[in-house]
């Protein structure tokens, strides 16, 4: 496989806008949790605690792919590098795992949609209980 310099500047875009999703979604649940914590404090329940419980696996699960967004974005630069210097079979390697880290960034994030399911129906058992 032929590799040149502009090959890993075309994760540059689909990384970048990556990261700001997760970044919105990470600033969304951390919002979420404060006021659902608040709600809490004042009226302890059930349910609201079992959403916090759930929201925070997903604050974690969005760490991670955040984590492996950057170090994908961070061996794309570094293959850059060694591709700039000549050193084409490292250039690839680290090309070849900066795909990983994203298919890794990539696949937490399904994880964590499905995650959001369980909370949204949680918030909505009250609802099936009748009245």
């Amino acid at each position: 496989m032929e590799i040149t310099l502009t090959t890993p500047a075309l994760l540059f875009p689909a990384v970048s806008l990556l990261l700001v999703a997760y970044t919105n979604r990470f600033l969304a649940l951390g919002s979420r949790i404060r006021n659902l914590h608040a709600q809490y404090r004042s009226t302890p329940d059930s349910i609201l605690e079992g959403q916090i419980v759930i929201l925070k696996k997903r604050v974690v699960l969005i760490r991670n792919m955040q984590f492996l967004g950057v170090g994908s974005l961070f061996l794309c630069v570094l293959c850059m590098f060694m591709l700039f210097g000549g050193k084409l079979m490292l250039g690839k390697i680290l090309f070849a795992v900066s795909l990983v880290f994203m298919l890794g960034s990539l696949g937490i994030s399904l994880q964590e949609i499905l995650i959001s399911m369980q909370a949204l129906n949680l918030e909505l058992s009250d609802m099936e209980s009748g009245p």
